[in-house]
């Protein structure tokens, strides 16, 4: 069976501001290095074999700060970069709303190569890692597209994904599942130590 924990990146400037970033390549800031390092700490006890991350440096750097407590194969796969928004990128929803309020951004990659990406990098990993224990460290529309994709009861736009939650999907009888959603208790019990 391969298992694949879905890792939101730890949060950014403009998560706290309220911007969308798609393929802007923006960085963590303090909370967001906390976020990972909770992350790294809930993670520490529990076997993987690889991580497969982004290439923008907010998730990379938060999978290269939870393989600081692992020490396992680190993979940077273009598949799993955030959705290119377009004309929409460094707008907060306030100012995307009131200038696109049909949320047609132009320019913005379209959702079914999104789409296409996103599940042919998966299938990619279940090729190439099967039966292997995998962290991927991505962005808030990849794991909420891959959710959809392979749950009938998630809905596109509609999963709440903090920075720094996790979600864990298996493939077992030649299907995905959805086995939990947005888990954060890892980081309130961070935060309280």
């Amino acid at each position: 069976m391969t298992t694949i924990c879905l890792v939101r990146h730890g949060e950014t400037d403009w998560n706290a501001q309220g911007k969308l970033q798609g393929s802007m390549d923006i960085p963590l800031n303090a909370n967001g290095i906390l976020q990972a390092k909770a992350c790294s700490e809930h993670l520490k006890e529990t076997a993987w074999d690889y991580i497969v991350t982004s290439p923008l440096q907010r998730a990379k750097n938060t999978a290269e700060i939870i393989n600081g407590k692992l020490d396992v194969p680190l993979i940077v796969m273009a598949e799993f970069m955030e959705r290119h928004f377009g004309d929409a990128e460094g707008m907060t929803l306030q100012d995307r709303r009131a200038i696109f309020p049909d949320k047609k951004y132009p320019n913005q990659e379209p959702a079914s190569s999104f789409h296409d990406r996103l599940i042919g990098g998966v299938q990619k990993i279940n090729q190439q890692f099967a039966n292997s224990r995998i962290l991927l460290v991505a962005h808030g529309a990849v794991i909420d597209a891959i959710l959809t994709a392979i749950s009938s009861e998630e809905k596109a736009g509609n999963t709440p994904l903090q920075n720094g939650c996790m979600s864990h999907i298996h493939f077992n009888d030649n299907n995905w599942q959805v086995k939990s959603v947005n888990e954060v208790s890892h980081l309130f019990s961070q935060s309280r130590s």
